[in-house]
């Protein structure tokens, strides 16, 4: 992490941020460094970033490294995230460095190297905002369009057609973590970025029992980013990115807040037409409809009511769906057991390799069995064949994902012990989400209420 590679320029980047809810108006990398930019084989543009590297401009009295932790942490869930198809920053690697890290206690130092589209922020266009440079925010805006929205350019109005494909990606984004209990931690506007990748992997977890209100993050106590409340949060964020595009979507101050506005305005549909279709797939419906909307409710409030996991119980519905009834159309019905595409183009788990039934680790109460009457009878309404209606829901409902007390066992293994492999394993694992092997139970079982991690920290 002191090695500069040939041919490098790195800087620390500097941004502004809502920081729950109170303006910060300058921040910036204080323990990362932007190494620079690669172009890969697939001919798109990466940033490298090495995240603990030292200290920095921005490091306000903090000494710039991580511990070995968080960099374990982040390289779990990041790399898990990547596979259950979420759009994420991609952790390249993480080493130790030999250094002793201070925070309430001695620690290990590391280094993660990071890779991104771009780590330009909603943040790092507030900053410019805020300072009225509106030259440096024109600058940024036209690198971002070209960068990341290049089909804005061709619109009447460029910058309103890049605040729309922000809209659109982080409504999408964060639907998918709604999707799979993924819960963010920390989700200020310096840690959302215009590309729809997810970023910041700090005081993060995976929910195990369902709770909307479910939080675990030490430093949120007032649960402003609990899992029910990211949607909202999210569409606040972009509002402040609204706000601070003002100056360039319209010479017209009114003119420029009404676009702003719509563009905002369009967001919860979004977000909702996004969820609506994932927790469809999650079901094992082909389309969903607004009259799905109560079948949603009350499996949620079923779940909440029986504190059920969250994960086994979309896992469990995968495996019932292979006997479920189906549509009189079924045998013929396009996308069969042989098809191997899921939404969106992602290659689907199939036929025996999808592994054993999840029974042994979860069963339905018996309160339960009306809902679960009145599912069969809506997917005996689709026009599907019992094997890919399975096959489809296993592809987006996954056994295995980072749960809370696994990653402290790795991490907890790696910091005092010095052995990584409880985190090589459990990486390899998560590698697989979709697959279920009873051999690897231990890493699908919930945690005994011993193992419960009820609060996670952030590196800082």
């Amino acid at each position: 992490g002191n090695a500069v590679p040939d041919g490098a320029n790195p800087i620390a980047t500097v941004y502004a941020g809502h920081q729950f809810g109170s303006w910060n108006p300058q921040l910036g990398d204080g323990r990362a460094i932007l190494l620079g930019e690669v172009i890969a084989s697939d001919g798109k543009r990466y940033d490298i970033q090495l995240k603990g590297s030292g200290r920095t401009a921005y490091s306000r009295g903090g000494d710039g490294r991580s511990p070995l932790g968080p960099v374990l942490r982040e390289y779990l869930v990041s790399e898990a995230m990547a596979t259950l198809g979420v759009p994420t920053t991609r952790s390249l690697g993480a080493v130790t460095t030999g250094e002793t890290v201070y925070r309430e206690q001695a620690l290990p130092g590391a280094v993660l190297t990071r890779v991104a589209q771009s780590h330009i922020r909603i943040g790092t266009v507030q900053f410019f905002a805020s300072r009225r440079d509106t030259e440096g925010l024109r600058a940024l805006v036209d690198h971002v369009i070209q960068r990341h929205y290049p089909q804005a350019s061709e619109a009447d109005n460029p910058v309103r057609a890049l605040l729309d494909g922000v809209v659109q990606r982080q409504a999408s984004l964060v639907a998918r973590w709604q999707l799979l209990g993924f819960i963010h931690g920390v989700m200020n506007t310096d840690n959302m970025l215009l590309s729809g990748e997810t970023i910041d992997y700090g005081p993060c977890a995976f929910m195990d029992t369902f709770d909307p209100a479910t939080v675990y993050s030490s430093i949120d106590q007032g649960g402003r980013y609990a899992y029910q409340n990211q949607p909202g949060i999210a569409h606040w964020n972009i509002s402040c990115l609204a706000q601070a595009l003002l100056p360039l979507l319209h010479d017209d101050a009114d003119q420029a807040v009404a676009q702003g506005q719509a563009a905002i305005d369009a967001f919860p549909d979004l977000f909702q037409q996004a969820y609506r279709l994932g927790l469809g797939r999650k079901l094992g419906l082909t389309r969903s409809t607004p009259a799905d909307d109560e079948l949603f409710s009350q499996l949620l409030t079923l779940m909440k009511e029986t504190q059920s996991d969250f994960t086994l119980t979309f896992r469990r519905l995968a495996d019932l769906a292979g006997s479920a009834p189906s549509g009189p159309l079924a045998d013929g019905a396009p996308g069969g057991q042989n098809s191997g595409q899921q939404a969106g183009g992602q290659n689907m788990p199939q036929g025996p390799s999808l592994g054993a039934p999840v029974s042994g680790l979860f069963e339905f109460p018996e309160s339960f069995a009306p809902w679960l009457d009145k599912w069969r009878q809506r997917l005996a309404q689709d026009q599907t064949s019992p094997a890919a209606r399975q096959a489809e829901m296993y592809a987006a409902n996954p056994v295995f994902i980072p749960r809370n007390h696994l990653v402290q066992e790795a991490i907890s293994a790696a910091e005092e012990q010095q052995d990584f492999r409880p985190f090589n394993r459990l990486a390899d694992i998560l590698a697989e989400p979709f697959r279920y092997d009873p051999a690897l139970e231990r890493y699908a079982t919930p945690p005994l209420p011993e193992q419960v991690v009820r609060q996670t920290f952030c590196g800082t």
